[in-house]
């Protein structure tokens, strides 16, 4: 007997936010929606700066959980391990049938593939700079390029202004030309 409700896919959205502009939230998380439910939603990052800072409003609307990982050294990916961890706990809760990886960083390929020896869906999302590696190592892959709303001008929301009418007269020749 089949259930009244369809379970909808439960996903793991992990997004690396030294590598991902906040202006794709909106666009990420109705592209995700397409594929099912973002059950968590964690962003990882040295957020004590201000390079982050603007993540901080975005972060709230989109109910994304912050994971500080303090940059105590330059060039060491402290939030890529981070992010790595989590996946693995995520993946070994068995609560998940999918994850969403956000980052143009190759350095996930191995965890995309990995997720999916499991049997687990991975979708990730980056930059066109991405790895052909990682972009390889998803289900799907989706252009974040793609996910950044477009401002709306004047010009293009106006309806196109109708060409001069011309006298009746004008069309004898075209019609003199056409016989």
């Amino acid at each position: 007997m089949k259930s009244e409700h369809q379970h909808l896919p439960r996903l793991a959205i992990l997004i690396d936010a030294d590598n991902t502009s906040p202006q794709i939230a909106e666009g990420l998380f109705e592209e995700i929606a397409k594929f099912g439910e973002a059950s968590v939603r964690r962003i990882y990052g040295d957020f004590s700066g201000s390079r982050l800072k603007s993540w901080a409003d975005i972060l709230q609307k989109h109910a994304i959980d912050p994971y500080q990982q303090f940059a105590y050294t330059k060039g060491k990916n402290a939030s890529d391990i981070a992010l790595v961890i989590d996946a693995m706990d995520l993946l070994h809760s068995g609560r998940f049938d999918g994850f969403c990886l956000v980052s143009s960083d190759s350095d996930f390929t191995r965890l995309a593939s990995r997720l999916r020896e499991q049997g687990a869906d991975v979708y990730g999302f980056g930059a066109q700079k991405t790895p052909e590696s990682f972009r390889q190592a998803c289900r799907r892959f989706i252009y974040t390029e793609n996910l950044v709303a477009r401002p709306s001008t004047p010009e293009s929301t106006a309806a196109p202004k109708p060409a001069a009418l011309r006298p009746p007269s004008a069309a004898v020749p075209i019609l003199n030309k056409a016989i």
